[in-house]
């Protein structure tokens, strides 16, 4: 892996190289996973890594850190380590080690304290590396499509199985647990979230898990998702309802299935993200829903469950194969009840291919 690893730092430092800046930052992170695979705790004390424009590579860790650091191979990728005692300064080590340095870029998500401590170093103004890391990280290789194919099979099999945990008189808390064992059981290592929104709490796409008492006849909004072993993640909703729903969201809800078979149909390569959010949109608009369409259509997903490219108006990226990213309308009614269908798809040469394959049919338990 060390010569994957090397080459994705070879590519920040020649993209590095075409801008006004010599040196980035970038702390723990799904940035710093990507570059190095090393998964760093996010903590108060320093773990940093320098990329310069040339190619010369740092990261400093605390002392207690260097152990896990060497056995994620850090120096075996080219990245000279330094470590830190606690009643040292990591900033000025780091710097020290960097030298002179001409507009450093940090990453975009990087703590603030952390960013201050090397602007305070260094002593030049930092800036937000934008999308120098995110260009590169948003078009996935052969191999990352087939992790994130292979975490949408395993969040299916979750979904398939809801039957097991969700009926009437379980509350949301109850069914949310049962599920996020699930989670773990289809073969992620973590939890990311777990959504369970009954009856009115479904107007609120991103509900917490709740007390509430689940009822008969009401929609029951389920999103969940987790992170494989490979690191990338799942993210699928899926509408479920205990008995008969009412008419009206029948109604509604054979809209949205249209509205996402329309942006899943219009999503291929050479059309911009922004026109994929407008196919779904058009179709919700043109029944009277528009106004309960609440957020974009859809998120990049890899390392993070939310990453570039966002399928939303004003993002004018053309989509290429190896984009990934959600497809994911819904409706919210306050107080009544939402809904919303998520698939995970991935961007071919001609079209798009589907990480989620579980019914989008509304299902009813």
């Amino acid at each position: 892996m060390s010569k994957m690893h090397q080459s994705r730092i070879a590519s920040v430092a020649e993209r590095l190289a075409k801008t006004n800046s010599d040196v980035i930052f970038i702390t723990p992170g799904a940035d710093l996973r990507y570059l190095t695979g090393y998964d760093a705790l996010p903590l108060e004390r320093l773990t940093c890594l320098a990329v310069r424009s040339n190619g010369d590579a740092w990261m400093i860790v605390p002392t207690l850190e260097k152990p896990s650091a060497l056995a994620h191979g850090v120096p075996d990728m080219g990245i000279e380590l330094l470590d830190w005692q606690e009643t040292e300064n990591p900033y000025d080590l780091l710097i020290g080690k960097v030298g002179s340095i001409t507009n450093p870029l940090v990453n975009n998500l990087m703590w603030v304290e952390k960013a201050f401590g090397l602007q305070g170093a260094a002593g030049v103004n930092v800036e937000l590396a934008g999308k120098l890391l995110s260009d590169i990280r948003e078009v996935k290789t052969a191999d990352e499509v087939s992790y994130l194919h292979e975490a949408g099979a395993a969040i299916d099999t979750v979904h398939s199985n809801m039957h097991k945990w969700l009926r009437p008189g379980r509350t949301e808390r109850e069914v949310g647990k049962d599920i996020a064992e699930a989670i773990l059981a289809a073969g992620h290592v973590t939890v990311d979230f777990v959504i369970v929104a009954s009856g009115p709490n479904g107007a609120s796409p991103h509900h917490e898990l709740s007390d509430r008492v689940i009822q008969v006849g009401e929609p029951v909004v389920v999103d969940i998702g987790g992170t494989m072993a490979s690191g990338y993640c799942s993210d699928c909703t899926r509408m479920y309802v205990c008995g008969e729903p009412p008419a009206e969201y029948l109604e509604h809800y054979s809209v949205l299935m249209a509205a996402q078979e329309a942006a899943r149909l219009h999503a291929r390569p050479g059309v911009s993200c922004e026109s994929v959010d407008a196919a779904a949109r058009e179709v919700l608009e043109s029944a009277g829903l528009g106004e309960q369409f609440i957020h974009r259509t859809g998120h990049g997903i890899g390392m993070e469950t939310h990453e570039e490219p966002y399928i939303v108006t004003g993002n004018e990226t053309l989509l290429v194969p190896g984009h990934a990213f959600s497809i994911e309308p819904g409706f919210y009614f306050a107080g009544k009840y939402g809904a919303r269908i998520e698939d995970i798809v991935t961007c071919t040469e001609d079209g798009i291919k589907s990480a989620n394959n579980t019914t989008r049919e509304l299902v009813v338990l």
